[in-house]
């Protein structure tokens, strides 16, 4: 009979364990381009998320830890923030392929689509490609879906200041709008009734999530921003459904 009582405490301190166990997460902040200077702001807060979500965070601006999928596997997703240019290699940007297709996670905050403008693949997992943006201003960013966990915290129209990016590409087809920006309230917008702003997909075996958002340091101190971009880290690395 102890033996028996013994075993099961062993059985639920090892689910306990299992369930406390912080999900690990890589992000890259490397730039071969622009270099926002909220990118010391942006990695402060994530790592304040990370320590009320129970994440491992990983943060990193070398190529190299990038370099095969035995690298990336021990990851439930890769944040590429406020990355911007070329920064991966070929070989990397395999690992990277192979990563996504064993049901990785990916999210990009703010410039995921100002990087890795020629690898096709990449654009295709974003969604889109930036083209330019106006001068940073307020706006409405109009929630188009209130069940997500990047956007069911949200307002139905949120008004706030940051710098909107306009697209040249149409978006993949296969992603789904999670916030779109009503371009009546800013100046510079060059997409029309349809300008989608954040958005996630399922993409060749893994989960994207992509934000527009966060290009002022004073975005990374907003608390709906912040909730907004750990429900998409969440909902990535498969946390949260």
């Amino acid at each position: 009979m102890l033996n028996k009582i013994v075993l099961l405490l062993v059985l639920v301190c090892g689910l306990i364990y299992a369930h406390a166990k912080p999900a690990k997460l890589l992000v890259m902040y490397k730039t071969n381009g622009f270099v926002h200077k909220c990118i010391p702001a942006a990695r402060e807060a994530v790592a304040l998320l990370a320590t009320t979500n129970n994440w491992d965070i990983t943060f990193t601006n070398d190529s190299l830890s990038f370099a095969s999928y035995k690298m990336l596997k021990r990851y439930k997703a890769i944040i590429f923030l406020c990355t911007t240019g070329d920064i991966l290699g070929e070989a990397q940007q395999a690992a990277v392929e192979k990563y996504m297709q064993k049901g990785g996670g990916f999210v990009t905050v703010h410039t995921g689509s100002d990087t890795e403008k020629g690898w096709l693949w990449y654009m295709k997992m974003v969604g889109a490609k930036f083209k330019s943006h106006p001068a940073q201003q307020q706006a409405t960013y109009r929630v188009m879906d209130t069940t997500h966990p990047a956007t069911r915290m949200l307002p139905a129209e949120w008004v706030r200041f940051d710098e909107m990016y306009n697209f040249t590409d149409t978006l993949n087809p296969a992603i789904k709008v999670l916030i779109s920006l009503d371009e009546s309230t800013y100046k510079g917008g060059t997409m029309g009734l349809h300008h989608p702003i954040a958005w996630y997909q399922y993409f060749d075996g893994g989960r994207v999530f992509q934000t527009g958002l966060g290009h002022t340091a004073a975005s990374y101190k907003e608390e709906k921003f912040l909730q907004h971009l750990a429900g998409g880290i969440s909902w990535a690395a498969g946390l949260v459904k």
